[in-house]
This record gives structure tokens, C-alpha cells and sequence, in this order.
């Protein structure tokens, strides 16, 4: 989180200009600022050139072992400075209205790194911010991981409700699924609203099991009629292939799930946004690679769903490999990345730039499809300490193969 640690590292940096000191000790100065990382004062430690990092260690005795990651707990959340139809949402006032998410899904990110989990007020932050936005545009989104979580939401909508807000067009981020209610729909629909976006990860139980997804498939189905309900066209559903201890089994659940879903809401557009499992720094699932039947496992959900009118939307697999490489890689891929800038932009650059520094760096599956052990191999990030301690994480992942 910036809003306090970005006003630290500027006081810093001030302070070195003031000072007159060199370029290195400026770098000593802002290491010592909580939560600023350094990456020149530290060096990391391998078995040997091919072999398995080690860890990372700083240089000097002045320089932190490690760097945590900071946390505001201040009572206002963040929203547009900029409202502009150059923007990525055209037109849009952005709100935050919660940050991170309860419910911890094994391979998010954005639960895991930003915990804990917050809430702006709503007379003191959510309310006076929107009403800021409506000065500007009558176009409002509410971000969030998890906005229906807010332990004011249905207050939330009421405002946006109001008489004189009928002219405002109301944007909510991903809910959550057993949040979307007839009443939820009906209000979105009514403020200009069309779709709304759910994820489900799987039609499987065992998966949805596997990565804490706490959501049964009745909860799927409820949320699916009460979209349709309430008015609203379409339904983005998201999912994922290759979640660590999937089965091809667990990938027929989904298709049939989908199946079932169109016969129960023949009049609602249902889109199914799959990518494939990548790891991600400070999660669980951080230690597992991709899984290489992942890209079968796609061409079996488009096979299955595009014939029922679902509109299928996988993401690239082979950029999923890209992903993955980026996510675990270390600094041995610094010539690797400079290669493939200069053979173009497909996973065939990323291969043709390991073969020339091939006997410099491990192979590309080490990065990606390696199921790493917490208890040998160090992660290139693991001196950066997030929320949770590793031994919590790895708790997390005993929980998660008990179901696999």
C-alpha cells in the first residue's frame, strides 16, 4: 500500500538532495524507509549456474535482511484523480470501495499480498468521494475484489438508488457469487447496468475445495437465476484450468455445469472467461508450476461449451507460459528477457532467447512447470515479506492437498 509509503520515500529522497550525499548512499537511505526495496544492495545466492536459488542477501551490514510489505489502515480508500474518455474505463469515476478479500482463495494474489481485508465508511469516504465523481460524469464504478462484501453495501445501493442518482450509470468489479440477489440485479439493471461478473473457478466441487473457494454449485445456480431475474442481459462467469490437483473429470464438471446453467436461463448471454493457473508471489500455490495438460484442458472446455451458445473466452496458454517464467524468474533471466526483446513477442522469442544462453540460465520448465518443495528451494522474493508468514502459507497448502 502507497498512501503512507510514498510520502515516507519522498521525505528520503528529500533529505538525500538536502544532504548532497552519493548515488549509493541515497540507495542506503531509502532502504532504511519501511517497506522500500533496494534490489542493488542485495545478491542472490545459487547451488550453481544451472542450479536452485539459494536466497538473497544483502550486501552490506547496513542494509535489512528483509523488506516488509506495508499496510494502510487509514479510513479512506482510493478514487479517480482523472476522469477522462481517454481513460480505460471511458467516462468512469473509480471508487475503492473495499480492499483485498476475505475469502483467500489459494492462488490469489490479491487477497494474499494485500491483507488484511478493508472497508472505506461509507458517510466518510464512499459517499463524499462519489458525490466528487458526479461533479464531473454520471458514470460510477465501484472497485473492489470483493465489493458486495462490504458491510454496507445494501446501504451503498440504496444512495445510488436515490431519485436524483437515476441518471447515474452504477459499474460494480467481480462480486462475490452467493451475494447476487433478484434485488442486487433489478437495482443494477435499473442504473444502466447489463452483465455481471462472477467467478466460479470450476464447475467442480473437489477443485473449488482445493483453492478454498468456499461456494457450493446450488449458490452457482442461485446467483445465475437471480442475475436473469432481475433484469440483467449477460453473465461473465470466470474460471480456470490447471489448478494444482485437477483432474479431466473436474473439467467435464465444468462443462456440464454450463450445460445445466443454459437450460435453467435460457434468456441470459453466459460468458466463460478461463485462464490457465499460474503461480503468484506470497500465495499458496507459489510453489506450483503450470500444468502442461492445461492447454488440452481448454480445448476440451471450448469443444464442450461453444456448440451450447456459451461464449467461450480462454486466455492464450502459451502466454500463460510467458506469465509464469515472469513470475517465478529470477535476475539469471535478465539476458534472456534482453534477447527475446529483440525476436518479438511470442513464447517462440522466449525459447529461441533460452537456446542462446543455454549452460547461463536453467531451461524455461524449470521456471514453469517445477513444482517447487518450501522446504528446500528458496523463491527468488522470499527475503520480501508479505502479510502472512511462510509457515502459514505452507499450512495453507497442506489444507489445500487434503483435498486433492
Amino acid at each position: 500500500d502507497g498512501e503512507q509509503l510514498l510520502a515516507d520515500f519522498l521525505a528520503a529522497v528529500a533529505a538525500a538532495d538536502v544532504a548532497g550525499v552519493s548515488r549509493r548512499d541515497r540507495l542506503l537511505a531509502l532502504c532504511q524507509v519501511p517497506g522500500v526495496y533496494v534490489p542493488s544492495l542485495y545478491e542472490p545466492k545459487y547451488s550453481d549456474a544451472l542450479g536452485d536459488l539459494i536466497g538473497v542477501e544483502p550486501l552490506s551490514p547496513d542494509v535489512p535482511p528483509s523488506v516488509s510489505k506495508q499496510t494502510y489502515l487509514g479510513g479512506t480508500l482510493a478514487s479517480s484523480t482523472i476522469v477522462s474518455k481517454r481513460m480505460a474505463w471511458e467516462n468512469i469515476f473509480m471508487v475503492e470501495t473495499v480492499r483485498s478479500c476475505p475469502e483467500m482463495c489459494r492462488f490469489c494474489m490479491a487477497s494474499y499480498l494485500t491483507l488484511p481485508f478493508r472497508t472505506a465508511p461509507l458517510e466518510g469516504s464512499l459517499i463524499p468521494s462519489i458525490e466528487r465523481g458526479l461533479k464531473v460524469t454520471d458514470r460510477v464504478g465501484l472497485l473492489g475484489a470483493s465489493v458486495t462484501q462490504h458491510p454496507e453495501f445494501d446501504k451503498l445501493i440504496d444512495y445510488m438508488m436515490k431519485e436524483e442518482n437515476k441518471h447515474v450509470r452504477l459499474s460494480i468489479a467481480s462480486v462475490r457469487t452467493n451475494t447476487v440477489t433478484e434485488d442486487l440485479a433489478a437495482a443494477l439493471a435499473s442504473r444502466g447496468t447489463q452483465s455481471l461478473t462472477i467467478a466460479v473457478e470450476s464447475g467442480s466441487q473437489r477443485v473449488r475445495n482445493i483453492v478454498n473457494k468456499k461456494l457450493e454449485q446450488d449458490e452457482i445456480f442461485a446467483a445465475v437465476k437471480n442475475a436473469q431475474a432481475g433484469g440483467l442481459k449477460a453473465l461473465k462467469l470466470y474460471g480456470m484450468v490447471g489448478i494444482p490437483g485437477e483432474t479431466e473429470e473436474d473439467v467435464t464438471a465444468t462443462v456440464e455445469m454450463f450445460r445445466q446453467l443454459k437450460k435453467a436461463t435460457p434468456s441470459l448471454r453466459l460468458t466463460f472467461g478461463c485462464s490457465t493457473f499460474v503461480p503468484k508471489a506470497h500465495t499458496p500455490f507459489q510453489w506450483y508450476g503450470v500444468e502442461k495438460e492445461s492447454d488440452k484442458r481448454l480445448k476440451l472446455l471450448q469443444k464442450g461449451l461453444r456448440p451450447m451458445g456459451i461464449d467461450f473466452r480462454p486466455e492464450s496458454y502459451k502466454w500463460s507460459v510467458v506469465q509464469a517464467m515472469l513470475s517465478r524468474g529470477d535476475r539469471r533471466l535478465t539476458n534472456v528477457l534482453i534477447s527475446a526483446r529483440d525476436y518479438g513477442d511470442t513464447l517462440g522469442s522466449f525459447r529461441r532467447a533460452f537456446k542462446d544462453h543455454m549452460g547461463e540460465v536453467p531451461p524455461l520448465e524449470h521456471y514453469v512447470h517445477t513444482k517447487m518443495d518450501p522446504s528446500v528451494n528458496s523463491l527468488p522474493w522470499q527475503h520480501l515479506q508479505g502479510p502472512l508468514p511462510i509457515q502459514t502459507l505452507i499450512k495453507h497448502v497442506e489444507e489445500a492437498e487434503s483435498f486433492m
